[in-house]
């Protein structure tokens, strides 16, 4: 189990992608060299939800249909629930009985995260259904949901 935090950037000034923004967010390590982190932008994944240079394998949070951010948001949660569920099976209770049962409440929090996300994806598709989507700012963090 490992949450990684992950960011979309801008490119670095001078470069060809200078006032562009990433269509899929990185770790701080993957941004380095290729552009400047938009901090607003932070959310916390699965490492699993990662590829091997660092960048997320979906678009979390930039579909501009706010029912499919959430739930992509939703699913990521369910996965690192899974994952601290995960490692406390592999745990010896004998030895390890503190974070086993700190691992299940972590589980239990993330999940709960997730139904919330559930109920609101659900108030609020009644609301999207119909309404044009905007196009993006042209600011990169402009439009970006908050994490949580």
């Amino acid at each position: 189990m490992t949450d990684m935090y992950v960011y979309y950037y801008k490119g670095l000034p001078g470069s060809p992608g200078e006032n562009t923004c990433s269509t899929r967010r990185a770790t701080l390590e993957a941004i380095r060299g290729i552009g400047e982190p938009i901090m607003e932008s932070q959310i916390v994944v699965d490492h699993t939800e990662l590829d091997s240079k660092g960048f997320i394998h979906s678009q979390l949070g930039r579909d501009p249909y706010a029912a499919n951010d959430l739930t992509a948001e939703i699913g990521s949660l369910e996965l690192r629930a899974l994952s601290r569920e995960s490692e406390a099976l592999h745990l010896d209770d004998s030895v390890s009985g503190q974070n086993k049962y700190m691992l299940s409440l972590e589980s239990r929090e993330l999940r709960k995260q997730a139904q919330a996300l559930k109920t609101r994806r659900g108030e609020s598709s009644a609301h999207e259904r119909g309404k044009a989507s905007e196009a993006p700012q042209s600011e990169c963090f402009e439009g970006i949901p908050s994490p949580g």
